[in-house]
């Protein structure tokens, strides 16, 4: 675990965010890297997050990083830290309601589909700019936008994964300078993973969602 505390170190001295991913991994697993220091965890599958939050800490910090289906809000809604994955106004629509039952403010990022890839989720620009105006006039007020998120294609060429995130990353200052007033609320950029984490960074990434890094690969 040497590696995995200088790498929590790393990030932190850059001012970024690493969430550990630490889906299919076991409580015991994470609990070795939450005694480094770590609090940030990602989990794809919502069951997986509410066992393992019932079962861990209660000051871990859970992001919800994979494609999350309406009828899954529920589970998470009472204690989920940040959904990076909004693809959808009516996913929104369902976070907001399920936000409210909860009496509580649920931190979200809207996610841009910047791969080449269909099988990856996204928003379009232009639908992500109409959502991010929509929730920073208060039209959702029990979801808190605090920027957005990326997956780059899965390639070997690094100006391809640069260019998608510098893409990205354009998006945002755009959103900023579109919304001077409440730049507060757009300075989370979620992008980057194991194996693109530090182009990630060099393209202005914020938060980055590690996994096989930390907890070896998955079988």
């Amino acid at each position: 675990m040497r590696d995995t505390k200088s790498l929590i170190n790393q990030l932190e001295n850059k001012g970024v965010t690493l969430v550990a991913v630490s889906k299919t991994k076991p409580s015991e697993q994470i609990l070795e890297v939450y005694d480094l220091g770590q609090r940030d965890f990602g989990e794809n599958r919502v069951q997986e997050m509410v066992d393992k939050a019932a079962d861990l800490p209660n000051d871990i910090r859970w992001h919800q990083i994979g494609h999350l289906q309406k009828n899954k809000v529920k589970y998470i809604a009472p204690f989920v830290h940040l959904i990076h994955s909004i693809d959808s106004e009516a996913l929104l629509k369902t976070v907001q309601k399920e936000a409210a039952k909860n009496d509580r403010k649920i931190n979200v990022l809207l996610q841009l589909k910047i791969a080449t890839e269909e099988t990856k989720y996204g928003l379009s620009t232009a639908e992500a700019e109409v959502l991010t105006g929509d929730l920073i006039s208060g039209k959702y007020p029990n979801v808190y936008l605090q920027g957005f998120m990326g997956m780059a294609s899965f390639v070997q060429e690094d100006d391809q994964v640069e260019k998608e995130f510098s893409g990205l990353k354009n998006f945002q200052s755009a959103m900023k300078e579109q919304f001077p007033d409440d730049m507060e609320q757009l300075q989370v950029l979620s992008m980057g993973m194991s194996g693109d984490y530090n182009i990630a960074i060099e393209c202005g990434s914020t938060m980055v969602r590690i996994g096989s890094a930390i907890f070896g690969s998955r079988n």
